[in-house]
């Protein structure tokens, strides 16, 4: 686990990168319940309340799907519904949608300069899965870090292409996770 100073100086490299090469402010602020962060495809959201653990990943991962929005109309079309007791297809669906976000994350890690967290990064990726393949099938929402495990498969950085960050709709007038 890397330190709370570590996590924090690395939330501030990302922050000023995401914001400066890409265009896309940061905003901590109050995220309504029960989400963590929010998107809307122009901006990403960070609930104030959160540690700098799950803010950095929040920051991420979020920047992931602003990506996969901007680019991508069906990436945007998943990230919009709830999927209760999805199919086997479906979550196939979900989790290569999850997973690009993740490798995303990865190539702005190191486009920033930050090399010394890809494992981190995915595991932090591979419980966040985990949790949501839970939700999904159960509609349970147990605490995160039950889902946690060391160790998981590297993610491949995916380059990012270019994008122009647009407003599309925010994750909480689609989704509930």
């Amino acid at each position: 686990m890397p330190s709370e100073d570590r996590l924090r100086a690395v939330f501030n490299v990302l922050e000023k990168h995401v914001e400066t090469k890409y265009g896309v402010p940061i905003r901590i602020r109050d995220v309504p319940n029960p989400f963590t962060g929010d998107l809307d495809g122009a901006e990403i959201h960070v609930d104030f309340a959160e540690d700098i653990e799950s803010a950095l990943f929040i920051i991420a991962h979020l920047f992931g799907h602003t990506v996969q929005w901007n680019t991508d109309e069906a990436a945007r079309e998943i990230g919009y519904k709830l999927y209760p007791n999805p199919s086997d297809e479906m979550m196939k669906r979900l989790h290569a949608y999850e997973y690009e976000a993740c490798r995303y994350s990865m190539q702005l890690f190191h486009e920033a300069g930050v090399r010394d967290l890809d494992q981190w990064l995915s595991d932090y990726s591979a419980c966040d899965f985990r949790y949501l393949e839970h939700f999904y099938k159960t509609g349970n929402k147990p605490p995160f870090k039950t889902f946690w495990k060391d160790g998981a498969e590297l993610l491949t950085p995916k380059a990012i292409p270019a994008f122009h960050p647009t407003k599309w709709v925010s994750r909480w007038e689609g989704i509930v996770v």
